[in-house]
């Protein structure tokens, strides 16, 4: 789906989060960032996600990762989603699909026997000097966080 490889240039973006505050790329500059895509806040499997990652959230701080959650939902939705599941991190509102796009990660879906356009669950980590270190495009839920780790172990 993406057209993203590991070891490319991580595209800069520029958006707003779950509190209204305009969240760039380039704040991160030094850190590795977990950029998660995620269909919609509040739906099983996107929940799952979410509090997988806030489950395990101080255990990807002590190793120097920050996370970012991606949808197409407004502020509100992600500020009610935030607040519902207590969610520490930040969640980019893409209303435009500026972000989405950039990574690759909205086309063609199935479910149920049905196709439609939709975005796809995928995660990206960017080392601290910007670049993709790794793309995750077979996320399981429940073990976001460890499909992560284990890349790192």
């Amino acid at each position: 789906m993406t057209h993203l490889k590991e070891g490319d240039k991580a595209p800069d973006f520029t958006s707003t989060d779950q509190h209204g505050n305009t969240i760039s790329l380039k704040d991160y500059k030094g850190k590795k960032v977990i950029l998660y895509f995620y269909p919609k806040d509040n739906t099983p499997g996107c929940t799952t996600e979410a509090c997988n990652f806030r489950d395990h959230y101080e255990e990807l701080q002590e190793k120097g990762f920050e996370v970012i959650g991606v949808s197409a939902d407004t502020e509100k939705k992600h500020s009610n989603f935030v607040e519902k599941f207590s969610l520490p991190f930040t969640l980019l509102a893409d209303t435009e699909k500026e972000v989405i796009n950039a990574y690759g990660v909205w086309g063609l879906k199935k479910f149920m026997g049905r196709e439609y356009d939709g975005i796809h669950r995928e995660t990206f980590v960017i080392n601290k000097k910007g670049m993709i270190d790794k793309i995750i495009t077979k996320v399981k839920n429940k073990e976001a966080t460890k499909q992560i780790l284990d890349l790192y172990a």
